[in-house]
Parts: C-alpha cells; structure tokens; sequence
C-alpha cells in the first residue's frame, strides 16, 4: 500500500504501480500470492471486477504466472509463464470429431530441472510438471482424434489440449491440411520458415520472450572474459609492419579508423532533411534493377535490385524505417523509405507507441537522450527464405552487418555521427505497422544524427 492509497508490486528492488483498489478487493488480491481460481474473479460482482482489473494489469507487467492443477493434488500439471504482456489463458474449444497435431514450431527441453514447451508462435510457455504429458504430446507428432486421444493417451486433459491450442502449440486439421508435416499453420507466410530461423528471430530479440536481454553478464561467475585480442598461434611469423609505407594514409582508410559509435547528439543543432536526404543516397537507395530467370526449367522470372551495400543473392530484402525525433525540415514522426522512389512516406502511429520506440533505443544504447533519427532495419523474410531456406536468416543478419557497416561509413564520411542498437523490440514494431513478425519484421537498428561535439 502507498502513502495515496494506491498499491505497488515490488519486483526486484522496482515498484510498479498498479492504482487503487478497495480494501475488501484487496484482502481477495493477496491471495494471488498462493493461487487465484479465475472463476473467482470472473463473476459480476464489484469485488470481482476490481480484483480481473488488477489481475490484468499485473499481466501486462509479466507478474502473473498461471497453474492448472488437479484439485486433489498440490502438484501442478502445468505452470504457464507468460512470454508477451497481452497473454491471457483461454481455451479453444476442441470437440470428440476435431482433428489435432503439435505445431512443427514447438519443441520440448529441458531448464534447468524442469520441462518446458515452447513455441516462437506463442505467447506463453508450459512448464510440465507431468511426466505423462510428454508422452501425449509425443503422440501428437501425428494428426490425432480427440477421441483417440481419450483412450489412448497416457495424460489426457481436454483443458491443458483446448490451452495449448489457443497458444498456437496445436493445430486444428481440416481435410484440406493434409497430415499436418508442413501445413500452412493458418498462415501461408509460415510455410517460407524453417523451425530454427523462427525460433532464433523470437528468442534473440525482445517482444516474444521474457528472458534477460542486454548485457546481464551472466557467466560473470562461472568463466573469466577472454581477451580482447587472440594470443598469438605458436609457428613462424611473418612481420607485415615492414611492408608499410610512408605514404599518407588514403581518404577510404581514414574513413575506417575515423568510424565511431556516437551516443549523444547535439539536439542544438539537429540534422537536416537534406543531409538525412543525402545519407540515405549513399547508404541505401536503388541504385538499378532488372530481372532474371530462376535457375531451373520451369521457374518464374525474379526480380534483382542494386544498392551501394552487399546482399545475399541480391535479395535486397532489407526495408528501413524511420522514427523521427529532432530533423530539421521533418515533422517528427515514423516514416518507410521507398528505396526505390527515393522519398519517405509517413505512417501514423500512437504518440505512445511512437515514444516506446524512441525510450527503448535510448536504453539500449546507454545514451542521455533520444536518437534524432532511429533507422529500424526490416527484413521481409519471404523475399530471401524462398531461395535459401535453413540459412536464410544468417544470411539476413550477414545484410544487416553489412548494412549497418555501411550507415557508420557514409555517416563519418558527413560529419554525422551513428551507433548500432543490439536489442530491439519485434513485438512493438509489429504493433506500430500492423505487420506480422514474421512477414516483414524489424532485425536492427540505428541510431543516427549530429553528434555532440567533444
């Protein structure tokens, strides 16, 4: 309870702040702290509404976790942890007739001295508590009858199956899904994805998972850092240093050695349209484009761009959009560069959202203020997965590399100053375009502006 009468969830040393309740609504909340039946809170009554209020703001700040447990049993079948903030535990109903299977994204292992389902499709996962469940989800490799399932199952429970599906862990097959190895999943964008790119987008970003992002340093106490620099192979050595000259160094190596990242722009003295104008010609604008045939009989023609950066097979695949804070002769707010027309095209987000964005970049990059210009690098997915399948996303974040590489060069060669952001929310993104994460989802970023003179 605070001094005003509202309440706070202590969490590590952090307080969040979750409004008032009424004392009667309060004594029911405590119990959350042992177990809450939902149908204890989702009546009509005042009480009970206040309690589903508070119930779902802990939610949104990931503090609720939820059992489901056999009443006459204290251990829990399954614990589910939520993933992203708008999880809620709902059942999909499933009838004697339906037809299920296990997602082709799901995958069982082992944390620590528990089992946990996970899938990069759902929202939440599943610790098993229950051996036997294994075994039943084993048996959903292959499409399987409710009533099968019923009889033969070694740990049949029509909530936990009705959850899971809800989750996105179970399909439902209808006779056009044919046996379920490689269905659509009701998604025909899933079809271009395999299992371990999908898995490695959702859990190295932020926005899908709820695990530590950042630098945690967590091997702090288990191993020293290694150097910084290799120790030397043993064997003969040849000294290059001999080989230098006294020749000045040239423009394209200063401009190596000049490359910094910078965190702290002078918002005095902001970048202007024309010089972000400028950056994106020499970065990333279409330079030609032109088609080709696939290399088999039979195959459709494809379309191949240039642009001033390396991409696997041409692709191009990357998109980049832009959250404006501080730019001279642009209105803040979030644009798409058509690479191709060489213009920006504004799309309307929340004020909300919008700072979001702006705050975690800030975070990220351990900076004393907002990035003037936030460069979101996107991939659509399809566009380089439809040639390269299981390498395709290492060789998306190989584009980013390169890309990135290439925003820090043309930024120094300007004067301008730029820093590449390691952790980015997907799952936001995805909420301020109306994308799907996996259609066309965000896989960098870069901060860029004019950089607070030394």
């Amino acid at each position: 309870m605070q001094a005003d009468g509202s309440i706070a969830a202590s969490v590590d040393g952090y307080f969040v702040n979750l409004g008032h309740i009424s004392p009667a609504a309060l004594d029911l909340a405590r119990n959350l702290a042992d177990g809450l039946p939902l149908a204890s809170f989702a009546g009509k009554s005042a009480i009970a509404k206040e309690v589903d209020v508070l119930a779902h703001r802990l939610a949104r700040h990931g503090l609720l976790e939820y059992r489901l447990s056999f009443p006459r049993d204290e251990q829990d079948i399954v614990v589910i942890e939520p993933q992203v903030p708008e999880y809620w535990p709902l059942c999909a109903k499933l009838g004697e007739s339906d037809t299920i299977v296990l997602s082709r994204f799901a995958y069982l292992r082992r944390r620590g001295n528990e089992m946990v389902l996970e899938s990069p499709r759902a929202g939440a996962l599943f610790r098993i508590g229950d051996p036997a469940i294994a075994a039943t989800l084993a048996a959903l490799s292959r499409p399987q009858k409710i009533s099968r399932l019923r009889r033969h199952a070694a740990a049949f429970n029509l909530d936990l199956l009705e959850l899971l599906l809800d989750s996105q862990f179970l399909l439902k097959l209808d006779a056009k899904s044919g046996d379920g190895l490689r269905v659509n999943e009701g998604d025909g964008n899933l079809v271009l994805w395999d299992f371990h790119d999908l898995v490695f987008h959702t859990r190295s970003t932020e926005g899908r998972q709820a695990n530590p992002v950042g630098s945690t340093f967590a091997y702090a106490s288990v191993v020293s850092p290694p150097p910084a620099v290799r120790p030397p192979w043993p064997g003969k050595r040849i000294e290059l240093r001999t080989f230098f000259t006294s020749d000045p160094v040239s423009p394209f190596a200063g401009l190596l050695r000049e490359r910094h990242s910078v965190r702290d722009f002078d918002d005095e003295h902001p970048i202007t349209l024309a010089e972000l104008a400028q950056f994106l010609d020499s970065a990333a604008r279409v330079l030609s484009e032109w088609k080709g045939g696939a290399p088999f009989e039979g195959g459709p023609a494809i379309t191949y761009s240039s642009r001033p950066y390396p991409s696997a097979g041409s692709a191009y695949e990357l998109e980049l959009y832009l959250a404006v804070t501080n730019c001279e002769g642009l209105a803040r707010g979030l644009y798409h560069y058509d690479a191709g027309g060489h213009a920006l095209v504004e799309i309307g987000v929340s004020a909300q959202q919008f700072q979001a964005l702006s705050a975690a970049a800030e975070f990220a990059m351990d900076a004393p203020g907002p990035p003037q210009v936030l460069i979101t690098i996107a991939a659509r997915f399809g566009r380089i997965s439809w040639k390269y399948s299981s390498i395709a996303y290492s060789l998306i974040l190989k584009d980013v590399g390169s890309m990135i590489q290439t925003f820090y060069l043309a930024a120094t060669n300007m004067g301008l100053g730029g820093c590449a952001i390691g952790t980015s929310n997907i799952d936001l993104f995805a909420k301020m375009t109306g994308l799907e994460f996996h259609v066309e989802g965000l896989v960098g970023q870069f901060a860029l502006g004019r950089g607070r003179k030394r």
